[in-house]
């Protein structure tokens, strides 16, 4: 077997990790270590660019950044930590020849640090285990390493994977130790650790040309963009190539701009050459997963084989009577069908088909892989309404199979009881029970997806907002038979208007509210929990009765309390099948599918199928 070229001066490296491990401060580290960014006074993780990330406090777009360490182009990628966007991680994946593999010196090992550690295996990869936050207290690097190496045998392994290099850092601080008795200041170990340790890319240059596309972006000055790692041969501005997408579909095109990393900044090249990770302008047609070749032979590379999706929602346009009212800009079903399309393109973790009554169904990784989709859009201007989110059945061999989670919570020990009892509640299987070194109790369970929608809600009410949740994809399983559905009724508005305070102080022995006084409601709008379990219809916006006689205390001022704050998250989890989530760029409300209460009576479903009463507003 010919020896394989490599280009000695170039190293492209992934950074995985479960959620908050500590990714993207890694990466900023490095960055400040070599100098390519400087920091602004209070500035602190840069990688995080997108606003939605740094609300949430993850990664959820991938990233690239260069560095040069001692003569030789390291090229990082921060990949998500989330099972939701595992599309996003395996595409990155391919792209490199070695992972930093983060753990938390405290936490160890999570549900997703195993996830996206069996991708890079199976992909061949050798990684770089970087204990991180070593200056937390409590810290067990020690354990953790021991924990780690389980991990890795547990996950089948190789020998040569197995001898894995340990560095431990604290990313805070920006030092990383090859032994923890070490003194080191600065991130200088671990920068040459990657050098030794992360292989050199396979570069021949007198290949013919061929990248495959990773992901896609948008410019609206360059246009079509196509990322990616080029595996062959080399590249130049004005060059003719053809796009081959799945399929064996071939397209003819010529590349307009070559854009390569230096820091966190894209700047312009002439030319690129195999190992270079690059942006091609100039590629419109092409697609997450296409091979972009060299005319003279335009030979596909190997698919990026993608999770499936294993829940859906229905999305459609805003059809209630405050529609277009909330300064959405984007309001018709073809505004949201091109908006779904393009992020399927560049999304291949979203599935979009048509639904009944000119309804799109999106299916994804998850929950939050859709939430994220829809508030982004919602920030975008767009008005939508979707359905409560379901889970994405099978059938092999005459068998009903669904899809099954790997969950993980963290309790302090006086709710561990209630816990389970709500796990058991909903037929999850405990698999583990252990003390952390913090005095907090880790359950470790399976669980189908099904049961899983509206119990993070349950949990933080439950544990007073204490209890830390991480689930992940675990495989597709015997269907469990129906699951006990929502146990509290919800208040639906009569008629339009707006909420007064007095109304409102009536219903609030029926349950929690969802609306303040002045709120704009409508005719089949959820404005409250009706906890005796059934739907009541109600009258929101009734004035209190003037009379001619007053009474000491009749005009004091009604105290409220203050309305559950109605985010995307609690609001998909707590739908039931009859009722919808109205999305505008400046309110997110809960209403019935069909406004009307006659409407739900005639068609036999009033209330969604619980008993359905009528109410005076009291």
């Amino acid at each position: 077997m010919p020896l394989q070229k490599r280009r000695k001066d170039v190293r492209n490296v992934a950074i995985i990790a479960h959620v908050d491990h500590g990714k993207t401060t890694l990466v900023d580290a490095l960055l400040k270590q070599t100098g390519a960014h400087q920091f602004r006074e209070g500035e602190t993780t840069i990688m995080d660019s997108n606003p939605l990330e740094r609300e949430r406090g993850i990664t959820i777009f991938s990233k690239n950044a260069s560095i040069r360490w001692r003569d030789t182009l390291i090229n990082i990628i921060d990949t998500p930590g989330h099972a939701d966007f595992g599309s996003e991680v395996e595409r990155i994946l391919r792209m490199v020849d070695g992972v930093l593999l983060l753990v938390d010196a405290l936490e160890g090992p999570m549900p997703q640090t195993k996830f996206v550690l069996r991708k890079s295996l199976e992909l061949h990869l050798k990684p770089i285990v970087v204990i991180n936050k070593i200056d937390r207290p409590n810290a067990r690097p020690d354990e953790v390493a021991s924990m780690t190496f389980d991990l890795f045998c547990e996950l089948s392994a190789t020998d040569e994977q197995l001898d894995f290099p340990i560095v431990y850092a604290s990313a805070r601080e920006g030092y990383a130790r090859r032994e923890l008795e070490d003194d080191d200041t600065n991130m200088a170990p671990l920068l040459d650790v990657i050098l030794r340790r992360v292989l050199p890319p396979v570069a021949d240059e007198e290949q013919p040309f061929q990248m495959l596309v990773t992901m896609l972006e948008h410019d609206n000055f360059v246009g079509h963009i196509a990322v990616g790692r080029i595996m062959h041969g080399k590249i130049g501005v004005n060059r003719p190539v053809v796009i081959i997408r799945r399929g064996g579909e071939q397209k003819r095109c010529r590349i307009t701009k070559i854009l390569k990393y230096v820091g966190l900044h894209r700047v312009e090249s002439e030319e690129a050459m195999a190992g270079d990770i690059v942006s091609l302008a100039g590629t419109e047609g092409a697609s997450v997963g296409s091979t972009i070749a060299a005319p003279e032979k335009p030979e596909a590379l190997p698919m990026v084989e993608i999770d499936e999706p294993t829940l859906s929602m229905n999305f459609s346009q805003n059809t209630s009577p405050r529609a277009g009212l909330d300064g959405g800009r984007f309001l018709t079903s073809r505004h949201i069908r091109e908006r779904l399309e393009h992020e399927a393109r560049v999304n291949v973790g979203i599935r979009v088909e048509e639904a009944v009554d000119n309804r799109l169904k999106v299916s994804g990784r998850g929950e939050l892989h859709l939430s994220i989709l829809i508030e982004t859009m919602r920030r975008e201007g767009y008005e939508l309404e979707v359905s409560r989110p379901e889970v994405i059945l099978k059938r092999l061999d005459g068998v009903l199979l669904e899809p099954v989670e790997e969950v993980v919570i963290e309790v302090d020990p006086e709710y561990q009881g209630p816990v389970m009892e709500a796990i058991g509640g909903r037929r999850g299987e405990v698999r583990d029970i252990s003390r952390t070194s913090a005095g907090t109790v880790r359950l470790e369970f399976l669980i189908s997806t099904r049961a899983l929608i509206g119990f993070r809600s349950e949990l933080m009410m439950m544990t007073r907002g204490t209890a830390i949740m991480y689930q992940n994809f675990y495989r597709y399983m015997r269907f469990q038979g129906e699951l006990p559905k929502r146990r509290v009724g919800v208040l639906v508005s009569m008629g339009g208007g707006r909420a007064v305070a007095y109304a409102l102080w009536g219903l609030e022995k029926r349950g929690e509210i969802m609306v303040k006084p002045g709120d704009d409601i409508y005719e089949g709008m959820i404005i409250g929990v009706n906890n005796k379990g059934n739907d009541l219809v109600v009258n929101a916006s009734r004035g209190k009765q003037l009379t001619n006689f007053r009474a000491a205390g009749t005009d004091e001022a009604i105290q409220l309390t203050p309305p559950r704050e109605i985010t995307l998250e609690f609001a998909l989890e707590f739908i039931e099948d009859d009722e919808l989530v109205e999305i505008t760029p400046k309110n997110i409300r809960l209403r019935k599918m069909m406004l009307s209460e006659i409407d739900r009576r005639r068609a036999g479903r009033p209330g969604g199928g619980k008993k359905s009463g009528r109410g005076s507003g009291h």
